[in-house]
């Protein structure tokens, strides 16, 4: 009833509006694609020539977060504008994956029915929500989402909501179709064709599947990687099919903006990609930053990001103020000439203003919030099991703050802190908390804030099974 009160209201408050042509928006999320995945970030055995092409068109965040450390509650974040711990969209699969006597706190836990009403869970986005598209609607703005949802079974807006391309529903998934990523760009095409056609402006999300597992690529592309491997001299075992995926993606970027061109409507459009999370440590190496998908540290949470608008965001320029998740949803309602929604919080701020490049707006603090466990593999077992020196996990319970240069992390279990300053330690290798108290201090006083300002939820049921000696 609020929701639908608000879109009421905000129709009757637009309507007499005469506004100048709004400008198209396209925003394209990579899956799984690591900070240090596209060229310009440094890859060399990996190929992204589009990617790094249109970057250089516009503006690079080199401090770009999507909010979130795994796919779901990433794509809640960015159609929101709300932090996770308001729509409690923690993880795929809505518990905690590794052993339980491993966790000293209760949890909803994979495979175990025990103390799944120690917190909240959600796999859904609640229809309550107002969404980007719904904010734009109301401007005038049609619609379309082709590929990956993750967020349930509502449209949330979108005229179209397609998770292949081909007219799938939102449950079908395509993780394991090579072709998917064709079929996304193809029905991206058309959508621009049409939408051109009918001069009046409109939002594209596409989102790929690509890069997530399983690994599978088009034979041709992946031969390509294969003799690259063995003819050069390369310092890891680089997975070719993987890179073979990357490819793919900046293929197809590559080709919705050529589509925006061949229409003759680049200059009113804003081209922004990005991707949900860091990468996979399985697949890829996100050196030089620390961890990978489902961690905290830096490898997690920070992600390739560029924005193109030709004659309006200045060409070959890097942000480093840093931008995340809940910031899209205002963003593109200030592009649209839309108010944002009256009736749910918007956590995020604007960043127009730094893509026509004015100067960075006084600094704030950006927030992540994690009550579960994650396993770790690979070189992203970065936590040790509580009360050891053992590295398992990737996540644990915890809170984050960024503010400025400086990153602090909250660990629940063991009641303690870490501090880095991420300008000048990227891979968040030197632990400042105790050279710096006074810093300590106050961002941990903001962040407890902030947990309760948003209802954050905290373990703190014991874990009965808890293994303490192993």
């Amino acid at each position: 009833m609020v929701r639908s009160l608000f879109l009421l209201l905000l129709s009757l408050a637009l309507s007499p509006l005469v506004q100048s042509k709004k400008p198209n928006i396209v925003f394209i999320l990579a899956d799984d694609l690591g900070w240090a995945d596209v060229g310009y970030n440094g890859a060399t055995f990996y190929e992204t020539p589009h990617i790094d092409a249109l970057s250089a068109q516009g503006m690079r965040f080199s401090d770009a977060y999507p909010g979130a450390s795994n796919c779901m509650p990433s794509r809640a974040i960015i159609m929101t504008g709300t932090y996770i711990t308001r729509t409690q969209m923690w993880t795929p699969g809505s518990k905690a994956k590794g052993k339980k006597e491993y966790m000293k706190f209760l949890v909803p836990r994979q495979g175990d029915n025990k103390g799944d009403d120690a917190l909240p869970s959600e796999e859904i986005l609640d229809t309550a929500y107002v969404t980007i598209p719904e904010v734009l609607q109301i401007s005038g703005y049609t619609s379309a989402h082709f590929g990956k949802w993750h967020l349930g079974p509502y449209r949330h807006g979108f005229s179209i909501n397609d998770t292949n391309g081909l007219g799938a529903n939102l449950a079908q998934k395509f993780y394991d179709d090579a072709n998917a990523t064709d079929t996304l760009t193809d029905a991206s095409v058309r959508f621009i064709e049409a939408q051109a056609k009918a001069e009046s402006p409109f939002f594209l999300y596409l989102a790929y599947w690509d890069v997530h597992t399983p690994f599978r690529a088009k034979p041709e592309l992946i031969a390509k990687y294969d003799a690259k491997l063995k003819n050069g001299k390369w310092y890891r075992e680089w997975n070719t099919t993987y890179a073979a995926m990357i490819e793919a993606v900046d293929t197809g970027v590559g080709r919705v903006y050529e589509a925006l061109k061949a229409q003759g409507i680049e200059q009113n459009t804003v081209f922004v990609f990005s991707s949900d999370n860091g990468g996979y440590s399985g697949a890829t190496t996100n050196h030089p930053l620390r961890g990978a998908k489902g961690a905290f540290y830096e490898g997690g949470i920070r992600v390739p990001t560029f924005a193109v608008w030709p004659g309006i965001i200045p060409r070959e320029t890097v942000c480093s103020t840093p931008i995340t998740g809940v910031d899209f949803l205002p963003t593109f309602a200030e592009l649209a000439g839309a108010p944002t929604p009256r009736f749910q919080p918007v956590d995020g701020r604007s960043f127009a203003s730094l893509l026509r490049g004015e100067p960075a707006p006084d600094e704030r603090s950006i927030f992540w919030h994690y009550p579960l466990y994650l396993q770790g593999n690979d070189y992203n077992k970065v936590i040790p099991i509580c009360g050891t020196a053992t590295p398992y996990w990737r996540a644990t319970p915890c809170s984050v703050i960024r503010k400025g240069d400086w990153k602090l992390i909250q660990f629940f279990e063991s009641d303690t802190v870490e501090l880095y300053n991420v300008r000048e330690d990227i891979g968040e290798i030197r632990e400042l908390s105790n050279a710096y108290p006074e810093k300590t201090r106050s961002l941990l006083s903001e962040l407890k804030r902030w947990q309760k300002e948003t209802r954050a939820p905290i373990p703190s049921i014991p874990n009965p099974d808890f293994k303490t000696q192993l």
